[in-house]
C-alpha cells in the first residue's frame, strides 16, 4: 500500500514540477528577465561589429519571412541564436508602429512606439521607419537603457523591412552597444 503512495506521490511531484515550469515560460516578466540575463551573459570584452548585426538581422527577417510571428519565441529566453554579444533583437510594424516583440521590453508588445522619445527628444522608431521606407535598411542613433539595467546609453542600431508570410511589413532592428568610433563614422547614421 506504501509503494502505491509513494508512486502516486512521485507522479504529482513531478506534474507539479512541470506545470511550474511552463508557467514560467508564460510569465512575460519571467521570460524577459531570463532574455536580459542571457543577453548579457553572451557579451564579449571586444566591440561589435557592424557587420555582426548586419548578418544577424538578415538571418531574422529570413526566419520572419517563412515562418511569421510562430517564430517570435525564437527571439527570446536562454540560448536564442538572436540574443547575442550583448544585444538583442525587437520586431515592430512597418505599417502602424506597434511593438510585435521585444525580448526584455515585453511592456510595449502589443503598443503603438511611433511617437516614443529618447532622452534627447528624438523619435527614433519614427527615424527607423521612415529608413526602411526610404532605402529598405538603415542605420539609426538614440538612446536606449542596456540590457538589464536602467543605464541609458548611446545605440546604433540596424534595422531591416521584411514581409511576414500573412503579408505583415515588419521592421527587425538590433544595436550596437560597444563599438569603435572609426567604424561606425562610416555608417550612414540617422
Amino acid at each position: 500500500m506504501s509503494r502505491k503512495f509513494m508512486t502516486i506521490g512521485m507522479i504529482s511531484i513531478l506534474l507539479l514540477t512541470s506545470a511550474c515550469a511552463a508557467m514560467a515560460q508564460d510569465d512575460p516578466a519571467a521570460l524577459a528577465a531570463e532574455s536580459a540575463e542571457y543577453c548579457n551573459s553572451t557579451a564579449k570584452d571586444g566591440m561589435t561589429s557592424p557587420t555582426v548585426i548586419q548578418d544577424k538581422v538578415a538571418v531574422a527577417c529570413a526566419v520572419l519571412e517563412k515562418e511569421g510571428s510562430e517564430a517570435f519565441v525564437k527571439f527570446q529566453g536562454a540560448d536564442s541564436e538572436f540574443l547575442y554579444e550583448g544585444t538583442y533583437m525587437w520586431i515592430h510594424s512597418l505599417d502602424d508602429g506597434t511593438m510585435l516583440m521585444h525580448p526584455m521590453k515585453y511592456k510595449l508588445n502589443g503598443k503603438n512606439v511611433i511617437s516614443l522619445k529618447d532622452k534627447k527628444g528624438k523619435r527614433f522608431f519614427s527615424t527607423m521607419n521612415k529608413a526602411v521606407k526610404a532605402n529598405g535598411d538603415g542605420w539609426v542613433e538614440y538612446y536606449w537603457p542596456k540590457p538589464g539595467t536602467n543605464e541609458i546609453v548611446r545605440k546604433i542600431s540596424y534595422v531591416k523591412g521584411c514581409t511576414m508570410p500573412d503579408g505583415r511589413n515588419v521592421v527587425v532592428g538590433s544595436g550596437l552597444y560597444r563599438y569603435d568610433d572609426s567604424t561606425v563614422e562610416s555608417l550612414n547614421i540617422q
